[in-house]
């Protein structure tokens, strides 16, 4: 979500005069208005929140590379979270969840306001991203095994939470694939419109907009995981936390691996791996 990009034309020093001086430069409706740019946080209340915290920030000699270390850390603290019992852990997880993507809104205003964007920003924010999701899915399984209340003497929940996160990094990876494949071709970046991510047959194509009115396949960023998991930890108020976390965590695992396969389906079957 925070791309971190920039015209290179050397970095700017001075600080915003104001607020909507920062989101003139910092949220430019070119950002904003491309396919997939944001996470639906980010549209509901994120965007309006992060000015204040990167107004703060850029009076700081932080770079927007450390404002993404603080991503990455948030993101790991959100994991951390889940290993405390209770509903205590999960509803500290889904507040840490949010703000890690606060966090991750702001690294990209703070390289668009200073012009110092990098691909060193670009491969830290993914590192938070792949990290953040595989360590919350390790995290259910170690929680759903009973660890830390119990030593679990049957790691076949911990097991499951280890290919939850498995599944889980894996349909992340495959877009990456498709650009490292276009690049190594030479192909133009990805508009990532409708034409070009439609399926090709009638199946498919039915099965994708099937997929928009059951979305389960966003179930998988860390957001919505820890909303998952919080949720399953009401429901463990009234049937133990221990076993809404056996049923969430196998609900999960299917999910995923189906996500995977739509996914790889759905893109060797449309025009993204055309030159």
């Amino acid at each position: 979500m925070s791309e971190q990009h920039a015209e290179q034309s050397g970095p700017r020093l001075t600080r915003p005069r104001t607020i909507a001086e920062l989101r003139a430069v910092a949220q430019p409706p070119e950002v904003r208005a491309r396919r997939n740019a944001e996470h639906w946080t980010a549209d509901l209340y994120l965007r309006d929140l992060s000015p204040y915290v990167t107004w703060v920030l850029l009076r700081t000699s932080i770079s927007a590379n450390g404002v993404t270390g603080l991503m990455i850390l948030t993101g790991w603290a959100t994991a951390a979270a889940l290993l405390i019992p209770g509903f205590g852990g999960a509803a500290l997880a889904l507040i840490l969840g949010q703000a890690q993507m606060l966090v991750d809104c702001c690294d990209g205003e703070v390289a668009r306001w200073r012009k110092t964007s990098s691909p060193a920003g670009a491969f830290l924010d993914s590192v938070g991203h792949y990290s953040t999701e595989s360590l919350i899915a390790i995290a259910l399984g170690i929680r759903a095994a009973g660890w830390p209340v119990d030593t679990p003497v049957d790691l076949a929940w911990i097991t499951l939470g280890f290919a939850l996160a498995l599944f889980v990094v894996l349909n992340k990876a495959l877009n990456d694939m498709v650009r490292v494949a276009r690049a190594g071709f030479g192909a133009p970046k990805l508009t990532y419109s409708t034409a070009e991510s439609t399926p090709r047959g009638g199946a498919l194509a039915m099965a994708r907009r099937l997929a928009r009115f059951l979305p389960f396949h966003r179930l998988f960023h860390s957001v919505e995981l820890t909303m998952v998991i919080f949720a399953a930890s009401v429901v463990g108020l009234f049937v133990g936390d221990l076993e809404a976390m056996r049923w969430t965590l196998a609900l999960l695992v299917p999910l995923a691996l189906l996500t995977l396969v739509g996914h790889f389906v759905a893109i060797v079957s449309s025009k993204r791996l055309q030159a």
